[in-house]
């Protein structure tokens, strides 16, 4: 690996086997992710303390805000490891760094390739979560946004199939609900107009009562894990550039870790030599 000489010509002493181009490239990666990793804890602390989404995160195996508070300390310690590392050129901060990076990395693609390999278990709990979802639609207003929002883009309509809506309280179909929404559907699974403006949030009134052919031609009936799935497979280039994206990223972190890993150490041997072998003036 080739040097570089801070002195004159031949002069052993100025000579360096750290580069700062790569010294200070790792330092400015790694500080950008470390603010993005305070960023991560500062909106998990403000999802988690002030917003108090508890209904809504009765749908869910995790709650989104625990995780992203503890990926972004986990990031936080990470990165700092890495800045601290790179500019006091701390080899046992830098393998921390480059080795944490390197567990994340394979945890992650072994996510994947389980996730392929048993497909059906995660769209059977995927399922579980929107029929969760959706006994709590009226629980929470970030909740029934979101439900609302998703319904829309991908233009569907509960879980397997519009009757799905059965399941929340407001929209059961049994004759003792006492509900003016009784066996209706959210809004946003109507098909809208091609002039309407303001959307008619009437319009799902009495739908779960109409045949499947008949229903269809007010509201989308697919269930939305039937149009999530075919949303992935038409967009699985768009999926890998993002997967992409994600790994590029620990990949260069882990490549400029360890080349100054190596360079530091090559300094170091060069110290060790220049002592061993630095001649005594006096003799």
């Amino acid at each position: 690996m080739e040097g570089r000489r801070r002195g004159a010509p031949g002069s052993d002493e100025d000579f360096s086997f750290v580069s700062p181009v790569v010294k200070y490239l790792l330092f400015f990666f790694n500080f950008i992710f470390w603010v993005i990793s305070l960023v991560m804890v500062a909106i998990g602390v403000y999802a988690r303390v002030v917003k108090h989404a508890e209904a809504a995160l009765a749908c869910l195996s995790v709650d989104p805000a625990m995780m992203l508070m503890v990926v972004g300390i986990l990031m936080f310690i990470i990165t700092f490891c890495g800045c601290v590392g790179s500019l006091r050129e701390n080899i046992c901060l830098l393998q921390t760094f480059c080795i944490s990076l390197t567990v994340i990395f394979i945890i992650q693609l072994a996510a994947g390739i389980l996730g392929f390999i048993f497909s059906d278990k995660a769209r059977h709990k995927v399922t579980e979560m929107i029929n969760n979802a959706i006994v709590h639609y009226r629980d929470d207003a970030d909740l029934e946004n979101l439900i609302n929002y998703g319904q829309t883009e991908f233009g569907c309509c509960g879980g397997a199939t519009y009757t799905d809506w059965s399941q929340n309280i407001y929209f059961n179909c049994s004759q003792s609900n006492p509900s003016r929404e009784r066996c209706s559907v959210p809004f946003s699974c109507c098909i809208p107009s091609r002039n309407q403006v303001v959307p008619n949030t009437m319009c799902g009134q009495g739908m779960q009562e109409m045949e499947y052919n008949e229903a269809g031609n007010h509201i989308h009936t697919n269930g939305c894990i039937d149009r999530m799935v075919d949303w992935i497979h038409n967009n699985l280039f768009i999926l890998g550039g993002i997967a992409l994206g994600l790994a590029i990223p620990q990949l260069v972190g882990m490549l400029l870790s360890q080349i100054l890993i190596n360079q530091i150490n090559d300094q170091i041997k060069l110290q060790n030599y220049n002592l061993k072998h630095r001649s005594d003036p006096w003799s």
